[in-house]
C-alpha cells in the first residue's frame, strides 16, 4: 500500500501499484516538456504519473445531470469492414 496524492488536503491510500511494463511504456513516452525538465529516476517519474492519473479515473465525479461513464477498451464497438 502506499501514501500518495492528496484530495482536499488529506492523504489518499493507494492499495495497487501500476504494471511494471505500464511504468515502463509510459517513461519511455514522457513528453517533451517532462524531457524538457529532465529526470534522475524516468522510471519512478512514470509510476508517481500513472498512480496520479489512475487516482483521478478511479475517483471522478459527475456533474449534475451528465453522470461519468467508466468504459475499457473491452466496451467499444466492433468495426464492420
Amino acid at each position: 500500500m502506499r501514501f500518495g496524492a492528496t484530495c482536499s488536503g488529506h492523504d489518499v491510500m493507494m492499495t495497487k501499484d501500476p504494471d511494471p511494463q505500464r511504468v515502463q511504456s509510459r517513461a519511455d513516452q514522457l513528453t517533451a516538456d517532462e524531457l524538457k525538465v529532465g529526470s534522475d529516476d524516468p522510471e519512478a517519474q512514470a509510476e508517481e504519473i500513472l498512480l496520479e492519473s489512475d487516482e483521478r479515473t478511479d475517483n471522478r465525479v459527475s456533474p449534475p445531470g451528465q453522470p461519468v461513464e467508466h468504459r475499457t477498451s473491452e466496451d467499444t464497438v466492433d468495426t464492420t469492414d
